[in-house]
């Protein structure tokens, strides 16, 4: 009779009570989220510089906002060199994560403690730190790294990193993956330590080389885990700011400016706050399509390894 009584709703149902818990979170995130979203939609479809921002008059001009920019050239050339940059910065974050993962599962316990040390204390430094030490490193005049290049033998004196935006992205997306590195690093091997150890001895009694036991057992074991972490890279690396308008605030000759700082120069720079919404908003959609993809193609692969 109780457990019917609670099947059927009475006073001892439960099926509720998760949804009551997470409740009041859910409606948080939502508020939090959910309205920032909603405003830089409506304020899209406004003509809002600083005359009207003062004034407090409200002019809408619909979808004008939206046809400034998606005919403005230079914003696709932004939103090119920004997936570009994504996909450069992410390749690179999930290669040499997975490395230092594997370096990690390799070496003793003295040394594995110190690596995650210094990981834990590299991605605790933060961004804006990180960025003015590269800025230090590849100083014209007194940067570590021409003085080193230039005491092997070569002639970096007073060579200039940031003259150019190929080598200044290149050192933007240095600082990028030196920060995201350990994150990636230290989640796969955590998801190593989940293996057992006898499916690994069992393997190495089966005489498989070190190339075929990653694939046999360490892939399938941290494949979710890639997967995620690579969606979360795609997430931050697209929006990233601070490396970017720290080095040089989008220059040289502004070949550095991506979508975020994109946005942010026509609104704070400009004072053309619609636009920076309406540029802002094309930027979420182009992002949610990216991970609507990568999405796809991760539940599909997964879809399959269930069925094999």
């Amino acid at each position: 009779m109780p457990g019917q009584l609670a099947r059927s709703g009475g006073p001892g149902d439960t099926r509720a009570l998760p949804y009551l818990l997470i409740g009041p979170a859910l409606f948080a995130m939502v508020v939090m989220l959910g309205w920032p979203v909603v405003s830089a939609v409506v304020i899209s479809l406004q003509q809002l510089d600083l005359a009207q921002f003062f004034s407090g008059e409200t002019v809408w001009v619909g979808f004008d906002n939206y046809r400034e920019i998606l005919t403005d050239s230079f914003f696709w050339t932004v939103t090119a060199r920004t997936v570009v940059f994504t996909v450069v910065n992410v390749l690179l974050t999930m290669a040499v994560g997975l490395g230092v993962a594997l370096l990690l599962g390799r070496v003793g316990r003295p040394l594995r403690l110190t690596l995650s040390a210094v990981l834990v204390v590299v991605w605790a430094i933060p961004q804006i730190t990180a960025t003015v030490v590269f800025q230090w490193l590849f100083d014209q005049q007194f940067g570590v790294v021409n003085h080193v290049l230039t005491s092997l033998g070569g002639d970096f004196r007073d060579h200039s990193w940031f003259s150019s935006g190929l080598s200044t992205f290149a050192i933007i997306t240095l600082i990028v993956v030196w920060q995201a590195v350990p994150f990636v690093a230290l989640s796969l091997y955590a998801a190593m330590t989940a293996i057992p150890a006898e499916l690994r001895e069992a393997v190495a009694a089966d005489g498989a080389g070190p190339w075929h036991a990653y694939w046999a057992i360490t892939w399938p074991a941290i494949k979710s885990m890639v997967m995620v972490l690579t969606f979360l890279s795609v997430i931050w690396d697209f929006k990233a700011f601070t490396q970017i308008y720290a080095v040089r605030g989008g220059g040289p000759d502004r070949s550095t400016i991506t979508l975020s700082l994109y946005a942010y120069i026509e609104g704070i720079g400009k004072n053309h706050y619609g636009v920076a919404a309406a540029a802002s908003v094309v930027m979420v959609l182009l992002l949610l399509g990216l991970l609507a993809a990568y999405l796809r193609l991760m539940v599909r692969s997964l879809d399959e390894d269930m069925t094999r």
